[in-house]
C-alpha cells in the first residue's frame, strides 16, 4: 500500500465518520491479504499521521463476571452491547465505547474520551456513561451489574479510504488477544479486513469477493475469547475459530 497517495486524520473523519454504518468482516492468511490489497485501486489513500501509516491499538473489553455481554453476541441476541476501551497507543489517546446493534443490522458507537492510565478500569464517569447507555438499549436496573475488563486485545492498523463509495475499511496485522488470568493467543500470520460503509458495498468488498473471499462471522471480543475459552458457547464463531485460530502460537 506504500503506492497509494496518503490522507489526514482531519480529512477522513469530515469524509468518512460513519459512525452508523454497515461493517463486513473478512479474515484472510496474510499471504492472500497481500494479493487482495495490491490491487486496490489506485485512488485509494491511506491514513497517514506523523509520517507513520500504520499504528498500534489496544481494546480492553468489559463485562460481567457472568459474561453478559458475550452470551448476548454468541447467541444472537437482537439487542446487544460491547463496552471497551479504545487506546491509540502510539499518541497515548484513548476513548471510552459503548457499540450497540442498531435499526436492520446496522453498527451504533458512541464514545467518549478517557484517561489513558485508566483504560483498564471504569470510572465513575465512565460507569455513568455506560449505565446511560445500557438503560437505553433496555437493560433493567444496568447499575446493578458488575462490569469488569474480561478481554484486551492488540494489534497494528492501517486505515484505508475509499473516494468512490466515501467508506472506510481498516487492515488489522500483528493479531493477540490476552484474557484476564494473563493467557495470551497470537495469530501473526492472520490479517483482518474490515469495510464501514453506508448503504453501499465498498470497493474493497467487491475487491475480496473476486478473490473468492467472503464475509466472515467474526469478533475480536467474541471470537478470541471462545477461541481461548472452551467452555463458552461458540457455535456461533466455530468456523472460524476452526480455520483461522489453530495452530498459530
Amino acid at each position: 500500500m506504500n503506492h497509494l497517495d496518503s490522507i489526514s486524520l482531519d480529512e477522513l473523519v469530515a469524509v468518512a465518520a460513519l459512525q452508523t454504518r454497515v461493517d463486513r468482516k473478512y479474515i484472510l492468511h496474510a499471504d492472500e491479504a497481500e494479493k487482495v490489497l495490491e490491487k486496490l485501486d489506485v485512488a485509494t489513500r491511506v491514513l497517514e499521521i506523523d509520517g507513520q501509516r500504520a499504528s498500534n491499538y489496544e481494546s480492553v473489553y468489559f463485562d460481567t463476571p457472568e459474561l453478559l455481554s458475550y452470551r448476548m453476541a454468541a447467541t444472537g441476541r437482537r439487542r446487544r452491547f460491547k463496552l471497551r476501551t479504545r487506546s491509540y497507543v502510539d499518541t497515548a489517546e484513548s476513548y471510552l465505547e459503548m457499540k450497540t446493534r442498531g435499526a436492520r443490522g446496522t453498527t451504533v458507537k458512541d464514545r467518549l474520551p478517557y484517561e489513558m492510565d485508566h483504560r483498564d478500569a471504569l470510572t465513575r464517569d465512565g460507569r455513568e456513561y455506560a449505565d446511560a447507555a445500557l438503560d437505553g438499549i433496555g437493560i433493567d436496573h444496568p447499575e446493578s451489574l458488575s462490569l469488569v475488563p474480561t478481554l484486551v486485545t492488540r494489534y497494528r492498523r492501517a486505515t484505508l479510504f475509499l473516494p468512490g463509495s466515501q467508506s472506510r475499511s481498516t487492515v488489522d496485522t500483528d493479531l493477540s488477544w490476552e484474557t484476564d488470568d494473563g493467557a495470551i493467543l497470537r495469530l501473526p500470520r492472520s490479517v483482518i479486513i474490515e469495510t464501514k460503509s453506508g448503504s453501499r458495498t465498498s470497493e474493497v468488498d467487491r475487491l475480496l469477493w473476486s478473490h473468492g473471499h467472503r464475509p466472515a462471522t467474526i469478533s475480536k471480543f467474541g471470537t478470541g475469547l471462545a477461541a481461548m475459552r472452551h467452555d463458552l458457547p461458540s457455535n456461533k464463531w466455530a468456523r472460524v475459530i476452526r480455520h483461522h485460530f489453530s495452530n498459530q502460537n
